[in-house]
């Protein structure tokens, strides 16, 4: 029953203290007040309370020892503290010491509420490790971090995910949103470096009707929509200079204007975000800013690579596969044991991401659905010269079958036509793999026309099976209609 709940305020204002403890008791609350840090210490340990509301500067003191006394707890209360205009970085200090959150002078009543309902419900929902279950891996770092995003889970902080591209940053944010308690709101993930320059603010904060030329009705940004949810900002490091200026306002404030609009909009969003570079570096290349990356680095998740978690592959193998074969509608395909030692012993410079690649390539490639070594092409490396590979590997890595005489005359049609219809290779024209693509969908869609557009007659003269060559038209953008 919310009328159970006993709320602390701490504030050496006694007009503050009045008005908030008003607020709170006809919000259905009951109070009591502290005028300095030694009263609060004092009904710390005579009472029980839910949650505590503290001014960063008292007289005896700041608010951050409280924020440390409480987070020693075995089941610490949240604690939201007040701010004062350019305080800031104490407040950001406060919530990297576990301060649920933080609210700013003079006092916005009807954002207060709304921050202490949020608040006093993290003491009813504490995250557990099913609520991360979309995260696979038994390894000790695996299961160092399910526990770190239950932990940062029960905060409202900005969290920095750092980790090598192809790790799994965004699924670590979805898995902070699903365990947190805005996971019935919105999480809206955005790539920083893929909106235009000239359509950034405009993306991110919306705009008004008329505020520039096409802009005929109002329109949400990224904020708004995810209002009351989580906000994602993968690739942060990507944001031009005059966008981070404009987010770090955004974050401090909590509001935003948009674009042609007069009036400021207070918005209520947690900010995760995630990059594979080094912030750090980029900021001694001056190319992010040094308060920005202070602002949403207050509490920073490692995400591991797979080379550090290597005992999670035979499981993250198996769910894969599964993803892959509820996706295409199909039976899972198996894997050999030397397969799945092959992937155990592999690096994978592109992690997870390269793991489901291999395993979608295999799984479509493979014969009677079972992955065996050779399927993966573990050791696919097309030398860069040409003339010296000759077509070697065009039996590897572009056709990749076991049939020897339909290898042969499919090679065969890559010379033809590339000593007839086809340029010679320009290294200094196109990619290795773009001029490869090119041969193999010559040489796929030559055999169509042959076959009349039988893709079973098709797939048995190239010696490859049916799953094959639709998971080879598919790639090409050959269509079949």
């Amino acid at each position: 029953m919310t009328s159970l709940k006993n709320i602390l305020i701490i504030d050496d204002e006694p007009d503050i203290r009045g008005l908030l403890s008003m607020t709170f008791e006809r919000m259905g609350y009951t109070t009591n007040c502290a005028e300095n840090i030694s009263h609060a210490q004092d009904l710390l340990t005579q009472n029980t309370y839910d949650l505590c509301l503290t001014d960063l500067r008292l007289p005896d003191g700041s608010g951050i020892d409280i924020v440390k006394q409480i987070q020693q707890y075995d089941t610490p209360i949240p604690v939201i503290v007040i701010t004062a205009h350019g305080s800031m970085d104490i407040a950001i200090e406060a919530m990297k010491y576990g301060a649920f959150d933080f609210i700013n002078k003079p006092v916005d009543l009807k954002n207060l509420r709304s921050l202490i309902n949020n608040a006093l419900r993290v003491t009813d929902n504490i995250p557990t490790q099913s609520s991360i279950s979309d995260l696979v891996g038994e390894s000790d770092s695996a299961l160092a971090l399910k526990d770190n995003i239950a932990k940062v889970s029960r905060s409202q902080a900005p969290v920095f995910i750092h980790g090598e591209s192809g790790s799994g940053k965004e699924l670590v944010a979805r898995a902070i949103h699903k365990a947190s308690l805005r996971n019935n709101d919105s999480f809206i993930a955005v790539n920083c470096g893929a909106i235009p320059r000239e359509l950034m603010e405009s993306e991110f904060f919306g705009h008004a009707k008329g505020s520039f030329t096409g802009a005929h009705q109002d329109k949400q940004g990224l904020f708004q929509s995810a209002e009351g949810g989580t906000l994602f900002l993968d690739e942060v490091a990507d944001l031009p200079m005059e966008m981070q200026v404009k987010l770090l306002r955004a974050i401090q404030e909590k509001s935003i204007r948009p674009v042609g609009s007069q009036k400021e909009m207070a918005i209520n969003v947690r900010i995760l975000s995630a990059t594979h570079k080094n912030l750090l570096n980029e900021i001694k290349e001056n190319r992010f800013r040094n308060d920005l990356y202070y602002r949403i680095n207050v509490i920073e998740i490692n995400v591991p690579s797979l080379r550090e978690r290597q005992t999670d592959i035979p499981l993250l193998t198996t769910t894969l596969l599964e993803k892959i074969a509820n996706k295409n509608n199909e039976t899972r395909s198996q894997i050999t044991p030397n397969a799945l030692n092959s992937l155990k012993s592999y690096s994978f410079p592109g992690n997870v991401r390269e793991l489901e690649n291999i395993l979608e390539r295999a799984s479509a490639l493979c014969s009677d659905n079972t992955i065996h070594t050779d399927d993966l092409q573990l050791n696919r490396n097309i030398s860069e010269n040409l003339s010296d590979s000759s077509y070697n590997d065009l039996q590897t890595s572009v056709l990749e079958s076991k049939n020897a005489q339909a290898e042969q005359s499919a090679i065969n049609i890559a010379q033809k036509n590339t000593s007839t219809n086809e340029q010679a290779y320009d290294a200094g024209e196109e990619s290795l793999d773009s001029y490869l693509d090119k041969i193999e969908k010559n040489i796929i869609l030559n055999h169509l026309e042959k076959q009349r557009w039988n893709r079973t007659s098709t797939a048995k003269t190239l010696g490859v099976t049916f799953r094959s060559l639709r998971y080879r038209m598919k790639k090409l953008g050959i269509d079949d209609e």
